[in-house]
């Protein structure tokens, strides 16, 4: 974790390196992933954005589409096939509507204060996209069949030769059209590390010259540091699975302090996305309670407190607790709208208090000790005076009593979910059940 004497080595280490600036409203936002063929039983954009007013108000600020191209039919996988088989880049997928009703989604989105980013399937396609004809030069090849390569362990979908410059002109065009057909403010970068490095850093400076943009790249910088030259954010897979571990098969604290020490020495430069179930995660490993059980709702505190971009999925605000299908119809189903609330606390503090700013160097954030070092995981984030304290209980042990031993925490804070106060220079004194959570600002 970053304590004081450790910023003068991140902003030197990060000064070395060559990386474009986000744009400013990335530093407050949220994530939240749209799945349009599930959210609603119509799956259609127009019927998406009648609950746009009820995201607006829980405190989403940025909606990320998954990949709203037509999808391939030859080798499609289920009934409905997956978005991530394209057939064109440049058209809708007639199952969610037309390109005039994402332009006025898009358009009524940005009025009531969202971005919107897409999801980018730039490594390969489906096995009749339109360049298949038009362009077959664009793909790779199997050297045994002759025909195009299949792309590795998904056999509905070929990759493209990004070693071709005519490929790449016709991907960034492509992209462009996006923006400027749409006004949209930023891509999702589906397996952007298939793709190679130098391929994003080019789209990048184009495209950023028509409309600055904010980019997620799905890549583990903690894998692949070098594509956080490219992106403002990336994925934090490794976090993801050590969590799961640390959760079902009983690890240690320092199971997961290590990880974050290694994503914090990365620096500041590259947000990293948190969550605890997105798409992939859902349909193939299952969803959050599955994976966490009882530790879910403190993640997802973690999650939106941490350093860092919080990203949410489809569903997970209304109790969402089954797999979704990905090839077929599968409407999202909430149990009750009781975790609305909880998000909405999360996502409106991190957007209001800067102590939560996300890749920002003079936000200070420090491990809070405590007499139960083994349960207790508890943290202070800092900037300009304002503080956010988090105190999470990683462990099933009930009535579990510490105290916070750590002069950084002193004052009067309001605990964000009940409102109480407490005055923590003379009041240290705790008592915490299996998995609970606590959040307070200053």
């Amino acid at each position: 974790m970053k304590k004081k004497d450790d910023n003068e080595t991140t902003k030197n280490k990060n000064s070395m390196i060559n990386r474009f600036k986000p744009v400013s409203w990335v530093h407050t936002t949220n994530i939240y992933e749209v799945n349009v063929r599930q959210y609603t039983p119509e799956g259609t954009l127009n019927a998406f954005a009648a609950q746009m007013p009820r995201l607006r108000d829980m405190g989403v600020k940025t909606l990320w589409f998954m990949p709203l191209t037509p999808i391939a039919q030859k080798n499609k996988k289920g009934s409905l096939g997956s978005y991530y088989a394209c057939s064109d880049y440049t058209s809708i997928n007639p199952e969610f509507g037309t390109l005039e009703d994402f332009k006025s989604l898009v358009k009524q989105a940005h009025e009531m204060g969202f971005k919107v980013i897409i999801d980018w399937v730039a490594n390969h396609t489906g096995w009749d996209h339109k360049w298949t004809t038009e362009h077959p030069e664009y793909y790779q090849k199997d050297s045994a069949t002759k025909d195009f390569k299949i792309a590795s362990g998904m056999d509905d979908i070929i990759e493209l030769d990004f070693k071709n410059p005519a490929l790449r002109k016709a991907m960034k065009d492509a992209m462009a059209f996006w923006i400027n057909e749409c006004d949209i403010d930023g891509f999702r970068c589906d397996l952007a590390f298939w793709v190679e490095l130098d391929f994003w850093k080019e789209a990048r400076q184009e495209l950023d010259a028509i409309k600055p943009l904010f980019w997620l790249g799905e890549f583990d910088e903690l894998e692949k540091p070098e594509y956080g030259e490219a992106f403002d954010a990336s994925y934090t897979w490794t976090w993801m699975h050590k969590a799961k571990d640390f959760y079902q098969d009983k690890l240690s604290i320092d199971t997961l302090t290590t990880v974050l020490k290694k994503y914090d020495d990365l620096g500041d430069s590259t947000m990293r996305a948190w969550f605890t179930t997105n798409h992939d995660e859902n349909s193939w490993n299952g969803t959050e309670y599955e994976k966490y059980g009882d530790m879910a709702k403190a993640l997802a505190v973690f999650s939106c407190t941490w350093n860092g971009v919080p990203l949410l999925y489809s569903g997970q605000e209304i109790g969402n607790l089954k797999r979704i299908a990905f090839f077929d119809k599968d409407t999202i189903r909430g149990t009750d709208n009781a975790m609305t609330p909880f998000y909405s606390s999360l996502l409106k503090l991190k957007i209001n208090n800067p102590a939560l700013r996300s890749g920002d160097p003079s936000v200070q954030t420090f491990r809070i000790k405590t007499t139960a070092p083994k349960n207790i995981f508890a943290f202070l984030r800092k900037k300009d005076g304002r503080e956010v304290l988090v105190i999470l209980n990683l462990s099933a042990q009930k009535d579990i009593h510490f105290e916070i031993v750590d002069e950084n925490v002193k004052g009067v804070y309001k605990n964000v979910f009940s409102g109480a106060a407490n005055d923590f220079t003379s009041e240290k004194s705790f008592e915490m059940q299996g998995w609970e959570y606590l959040v307070y600002e200053k």
